[in-house]
């Protein structure tokens, strides 16, 4: 079975061997030292000042970012259920909300951004995703963050880039805190939350409120190559596995790739006579709407031996997302179009004839 839903992904073999050597104790030598050495990746990942990694899913480095950064009233854009999330989130932690709120396919507009300030003068940070993947979407992050900060210097920009940070070079320029999760681009399991932060993130944590997400304690310990409780010391050794992997083109072949497979993916799904479902779509995923979506997702999963995700809420039975992050062999993502291209001919919808395969390849390798 090809696992393609955007996350989790598939942990790759040589990961999967390096998780599976002896457990280290944590408070060790010889795992600070594997810890230096995926904190120093990280850092040059994220492109950020500082960085910590927590044990939790994405959704703790969410709700660690709202505690440390907010202090009094938050920004939120809900274009899915990630930006639904932080919202929530807010709520959870007795701050104040201000939230924006789109169709799923449909990006954060800056003008609404700038209405929203305009009659919130007390709001101190904004939350938003970089790729929104109960659709696809991508919001445009930078464009945003970059007026944000030319105005309001002082607001923290926290982006979620769980699906985006390995998929595509992010301008942190303007962002204070951005987020990522093991089981998605990085390939690992889940588990394991990391977030890059700038200097003036650092410098609002301040002391910290939380006792589990204290990023202030977890900043201080993790610049000693230690963390303030329990390490997932299986998922850090897994991640500088990863690393090697990625390492050995480079982040910006894997990104050249990513992005090659996306065009491809979408140019092939398109020539079937299938919408894409986002206006401004994710690298991370392609996301189609289509009356026959659980469909086609039944025969690729029991017939085809692929599977691919769903939606949510109001789009439940309506739409299909297809991976396209990490490292996928080119193979495999011509399978899963050639894929769909047998199941609309299982329901009748065109015969198949190989346009999906030889169009993606087309496109693919013109890309690269």
């Amino acid at each position: 079975m090809l696992l393609f839903t955007p996350g989790p992904t598939p942990v790759p073999e040589s990961v999967r061997q390096a998780m599976a050597t002896p457990t280290l104790h944590h408070r060790t030598p010889e795992f600070e030292a594997i810890f230096k050495e995926a904190r120093e990746r990280l850092m040059r990942l994220l492109g950020m000042d500082e960085c910590v990694m927590l044990a939790s899913s994405g959704t703790g480095a969410m709700q660690a970012c709202v505690i440390n950064l907010c202090k009094q009233k938050a920004l939120t854009i809900n274009a899915g259920k990630f930006g639904e999330r932080f919202g929530k989130i807010v709520k959870a932690m007795n701050r104040e909300l201000v939230e924006l709120k789109y169709e799923w396919n449909t990006p954060a507009s800056l003008e609404d951004i700038k209405a929203a300030l305009a009659a919130n003068p007390d709001i101190d940070a904004l939350f938003i995703q970089v790729s929104e993947s109960a659709g696809g979407l991508r919001h445009p992050v930078e464009e945003i963050a970059q007026y944000i900060k030319s105005v309001r210097p002082e607001i923290m920009v926290v982006a979620d880039g769980i699906t985006a940070v390995g998929v595509e070079k992010i301008d942190t320029t303007h962002i204070d805190a951005l987020v990522t999760g093991s089981q998605k681009a990085l390939m690992l399991p889940p588990g394991l939350a990391m977030i890059g932060l700038s200097s003036d993130a650092v410098a609002k944590i301040g002391e910290g409120e939380d006792y589990y997400f204290n990023l202030a304690s977890e900043i201080k310990k993790q610049q000693q190559n230690t963390t303030a409780y329990t390490a997932p010391t299986t998922l850090i050794i897994g991640l500088n596995a990863i690393f090697d992997a990625i390492e050995q083109e480079g982040f910006e072949s894997l990104y050249t790739q990513t992005a090659a497979r996306a065009k491809a993916t979408q140019g092939a799904l398109e020539a079937l006579g299938l919408r894409i479902y986002p206006s401004t779509p994710a690298r991370s995923m392609s996301t189609v709407i289509d009356e026959d979506a659980e469909a086609i997702r039944k025969l690729l999963k029991t017939k085809y031996s692929v599977n691919i995700a769903g939606g949510q809420d109001h789009l439940k039975g309506k739409i299909f997302r297809i991976n396209q992050m990490g490292l996928i062999p080119v193979h495999e993502s011509v399978w899963v179009v050639n894929a769909i291209e047998m199941a609309l001919a299982d329901l009748g919808r065109r015969a198949f004839d190989g346009t999906a395969s030889h169009l993606f390849n087309e496109i693919y390798f013109k890309e690269l």
